[in-house]
C-alpha cells in the first residue's frame, strides 16, 4: 500500500477547508500549571460530528469515482469513523452502511443513524466488525472504507498537524491519541516535513497498547494481553494498521501507555477547567501529561482533543467519581446509639462545619452491630479533601466513631 507524503496532506487540507471546521488550538493556563508544561489544546471535539475522523472520511470519499459512489460505502467503526463517514456520505449523496461492535455507546449508534447511515450491530470486537463489513462490501459491490489503514484516510487526518503548526508556532511537541494509528501517522508525516525536530508522542490506554507493543516490544507485555473494557473506546484497537505501524516506527518519537484512572481524571479536568465535553480517547493526551509530567517539563505541548462523543451515563459516572476522588463528595460511616435525636446531632455537626448532606442510610441489622446501636452511612458534599477531613474530626470530637471514603 503506498504511503501518503506531505504533498498529499497539503492537497487534502486545501480540499477539506470548505467542509471541515478549522478547530481552535487554544492555550490552557490552568492545565499548564497542573502539568508543569505549556499546554495548547486542539479541540477536534468541535467538529460537526465531534471528532477528527471527519477529515479522513471526507478525503476518502472525495477520491471515489461516480460508479463507486453509486454502489455505496461500508465501514466498521466503534463510533467516530462511523459518524464522520455517515455525515459526509449524506452530504455527497452516497449510501453508507456502518457495522458497529456490540457494546458501542448508544449515543454513537443514534448519531450515526441520524446522519442517514444504515447501522448493523455485529461482532464482539472491532476486528469482528471489520470482517462483517468486508463481507457486506464483497456481497454488494460497495466500497469498504478503512478506519485508519489507508493512504487517503491517513492524509486526511494529517491535516490536523498542519493546522496546529500554523496556529501555534511555538509548539515543539505534539501529543496524539493512538488506536489504529491513522491520526498519528498522518500528523507525523506532516509535522516532521514542516519541522523535522518536532517531537511526536503517541498515547495509548494500557488495556489496548498494541501499537506501543509493536514499536517498543522490549518495554511492554505480550500482545495477547491486549483487550478488555475501557473508557477510551475510541482507541480500543487490538490490531493497528500495517501502514500506520510502519510510519509510526519511522516518525513517532515515543508512545506512552496510560492507565484508566488517568484518562478518567483528564475527562473530568476538561469538563471542569476547559468547560468542554471530551470522550475517553480525546482525553488521552492530557492523561499522558498527568501520568508522566517529567517527560514534558518546559516543553510547548499541543494535545489533540480528538473527540467528544461520550455516553451520558459514562460521563455522569466520571463526574461522581471525580467528586469522590477530590473529596468533594465523601461517604462517612458512623456507629451511633439507636435513640431519638442522634441523627439530628450528626446533621447539626455536618451543617455547622459547612457540609451538605445529600444521602443518609441506617443499618440496624449489620453483623457485629451491638443491640441498641446502628450504623449510619452519610454522603456529604464538601469543598475539598481538607474540608472533608475537618468534618470527620468534628464528628469524632462529638464522640462518634467515624470512617470515611
Amino acid at each position: 500500500m503506498p504511503e501518503p507524503c506531505y504533498d498529499d496532506i497539503v492537497e487534502a487540507a486545501a480540499a477539506l477547508a470548505p467542509v471541515i471546521v478549522h478547530t481552535p488550538c487554544a492555550p490552557s493556563t490552568t492545565l499548564s500549571a497542573i502539568t508543569g508544561t505549556n499546554v495548547w489544546c486542539k479541540f477536534e471535539n468541535l467538529q460537526y460530528t465531534a471528532s477528527f475522523k471527519e477529515r479522513g472520511a471526507r478525503w476518502f470519499l472525495e477520491g471515489l469515482d461516480a460508479a463507486q459512489r453509486a454502489r455505496g460505502v461500508v465501514a466498521a467503526s466503534a463510533g467516530n469513523h462511523a459518524q464522520g463517514l455517515a455525515h459526509h456520505s449524506k452530504l455527497l449523496g452516497i449510501e453508507a452502511t456502518i457495522v458497529m461492535p456490540v457494546g458501542t455507546p448508544f449515543t454513537k449508534i443514534t448519531r450515526t443513524e441520524l446522519s442517514g447511515a444504515r447501522v448493523e450491530i455485529s461482532g464482539e470486537s472491532f476486528a469482528d466488525s471489520v470482517a462483517q463489513a468486508i463481507a457486506i462490501a464483497t456481497a454488494t459491490g460497495a466500497t469498504f472504507v478503512p478506519a485508519f489503514d489507508d493512504a487517503r484516510i491517513i492524509a486526511g487526518q494529517g491535516t490536523v498537524a498542519i493546522e496546529m503548526l500554523e496556529q501555534v508556532i511555538e509548539l515543539d511537541t505534539l501529543i496524539v491519541p493512538v488506536g489504529g494509528g491513522g491520526l498519528i501517522a498522518g500528523m507525523a508525516i506532516a509535522a516532521k516535513a514542516l519541522r523535522p525536530d518536532i517531537r511526536i508522542v503517541g498515547v495509548q490506554v494500557a488495556s489496548h497498547a498494541a501499537m506501543a507493543q509493536l514499536t517498543h516490544p522490549d518495554r511492554l507485555v505480550a500482545a495477547d494481553l491486549v483487550g478488555g473494557a475501557t473508557i477510551a473506546e475510541g482507541i480500543a484497537v487490538t490490531a493497528p494498521g500495517t501502514l500506520t505501524a510502519d510510519i509510526c516506527r519511522r516518525l513517532v518519537d515515543d508512545i506512552i501507555v496510560v492507565e484508566e484512572q488517568a484518562i478518567e481524571e483528564a475527562v473530568g479536568l476538561f469538563l471542569e477547567i476547559e468547560k468542554v465535553v471530551v470522550e475517553g480517547a480525546g482525553a488521552a493526551g492530557l492523561a499522558a501529561l498527568l501520568e508522566m509530567p517529567h517527560a514534558f517539563v518546559g516543553r510547548n505541548c499541543g494535545i489533540v482533543v480528538s473527540g467528544g462523543n461520550i455516553d451520558l451515563r459514562v460521563l455522569s459516572s466520571v463526574i461522581l467519581r471525580a467528586l469522590a476522588r477530590t473529596g468533594r463528595i465523601v461517604h462517612y460511616r458512623l456507629e451511633i446509639p439507636d435513640r431519638p435525636g442522634v441523627l439530628a446531632s450528626v446533621a447539626t455537626v455536618v451543617g455547622n462545619t459547612g457540609g451538605n448532606i445529600i444521602d443518609v442510610e441506617h443499618h440496624r441489622d449489620r453483623p457485629g452491630v451491638p443491640l441498641r446501636e446502628t450504623v449510619l452511612e452519610v454522603s456529604v458534599e464538601t469543598r475539598d479533601r481538607e474540608h472533608a477531613n475537618r468534618i470527620a474530626a468534628m464528628l469524632a470530637a462529638e464522640g462518634f466513631t467515624v470512617t470515611s471514603g
